[in-house]
């Protein structure tokens, strides 16, 4: 069974509620164009100055994810 991994990007200042909540669409059409599968999207606000947007996906598609994306890190989920 394939571990499951967490692929995270942070947004920081004013804007970063908004831009996370942005970034989640983009998620959502990459995996939907590639045909990936993923369990979840989300957004975590850590702050009012910080919030994270974040996809848990395979370990097998982790790679697809994260060369085509850049996220800022990833952790097991």
């Amino acid at each position: 069974m394939s571990r499951k991994i967490k692929l995270i990007w942070d947004f920081r200042g004013e804007d970063a509620l908004e831009t996370a909540k942005h970034h989640t669409i983009h998620l959502k059409e990459f995996a939907s164009l590639e045909k990936l599968h993923f369990y979840e999207i989300n957004i975590l606000e850590k702050n009012p100055m910080l919030v994270s947007a974040f996809i848990i996906v395979n370990e097998t598609d982790m790679k697809t994810f994260r060369d085509a994306l850049k996220p800022h890190r990833g952790e097991i989920a």
